[in-house]
């Protein structure tokens, strides 16, 4: 029998208003200036942007990149729930570019490792997660220059330490989106991006409001060079 938050008759404790609107206004303040570095780091780049071959991953070469970020849960699931995260991925750039004229570009294969997600949810302690997302489908544009928009698609699986949401599950399965950029020096680059993630627990508890989720998300890597 699965466990249904609504069975218990104990109201859930809440975090007192100013401690909950302290450390959302921490993560808010954290992921806007991470989107204000790395928009001026675009403009300044783009300003002197030099058409390198060495922003030009080829195919066969690998991504490997460490990334953090975090946001906080929009309608459609559970409310006023913020969420941090960091991982790492690993890549593999399976063609050189390809497609028509503004959509041109390389098709890479990605995992993802997720040692850490953090959901600071409101009836409870914050809870504690890891998982990993297997599948990762990045489309890497190609157009001249060292800024490269992308668009990738996610599936993966977290493992908490306490129910997400509360009395939903420790199992949960997320899938999501993202538009970023890659800003390029020589091979190593970093990413800003914005990403809509959806958590839910594919109804292996009888409690499954899922969570929906918009966050900001940095990373740092580079691409290796085909031998």
């Amino acid at each position: 029998m699965g466990f249904n938050s609504t069975n218990s008759s104990v109201p859930p404790v809440r975090p007192s208003g100013v401690a909950s609107f302290m450390r959302r206004r921490a993560i808010w303040f954290i992921l806007k200036g991470v989107i204000a570095v790395a928009f001026l780091a675009c403009t300044l780049t783009a300003s002197a942007q030099s058409a390198s071959d060495d922003a030009d991953p080829e195919a066969g070469s690998h991504e490997i990149q460490f990334w953090a970020g975090g946001g906080h849960s929009l309608a459609g699931g559970e409310h006023n729930t913020d969420v941090m995260n960091f991982g790492f991925r690993y890549g593999w750039m399976l063609t050189d570019p390809h497609g028509p004229s503004f959509l041109r570009g390389r098709f890479e294969f990605a995992v993802d490792a997720v040692p850490a997600f953090l959901f600071f949810q409101p009836s409870t302690s914050t809870a504690y997660a890891a998982g990993l997302d297997p599948v990762v489908l990045k489309w890497d544009f190609a157009p001249k220059g060292d800024i490269k928009p992308y668009f990738d698609i996610t599936e993966g699986f977290l493992i908490s330490n306490t129910f997400v949401p509360p009395g939903a599950s420790h199992v949960n399965f997320q899938s999501g989106f993202a538009l970023g950029v890659d800003v390029f020096h020589g091979r190593y680059y970093f990413s800003p991006e914005i990403r809509f993630m959806h958590i839910s627990n594919a109804a292996i508890s009888n409690y499954n409001p899922g969570i929906n989720t918009i966050q900001a998300r940095i990373g740092f890597g580079f691409f290796s060079r085909k031998k």
